[in-house]
């Protein structure tokens, strides 16, 4: 059971307008991709292609040193060892369902 069903027009150009309630539960906007997947069965799902695989941490980080930057502030290199870490970290692989390592702040 699908939770959005919407329509959408080709154009002579090969091209379409995802619809508005689309564009909104993806949260996607002007100048966002979008990531299109066919499965063997033929259906096609729709996706951000740009947060896919993004590491929300790395991120949040990359927006900071960028507003500070902005803002004209000093931005000073990392520390050896939390560049490491953060390159170590963003090479791993997880998934929602696999153990975390060390302690987690509540």
């Amino acid at each position: 059971m699908s939770i959005i069903h919407e329509v959408a027009t080709l154009t002579s150009k090969d091209q379409i307008t995802l619809p508005k309630a689309v564009r909104q539960a993806l949260g996607v906007d002007v100048g966002a991709k979008a990531a299109f997947e066919l499965h063997e069965d033929g259906q096609i799902v729709v996706s951000r292609a740009d947060t896919e695989h993004e590491d929300p941490a790395i991120g949040a980080l990359l927006d900071l040193l960028a507003g500070d930057i902005q803002a004209g502030r000093h931005v000073r290199a990392l520390p050896d060892d939390l560049a490491q870490d953060i390159l170590e970290h963003a090479r791993r692989e997880a998934g929602p369902d696999e153990d975390i390592d060390g302690d987690i702040d509540h």
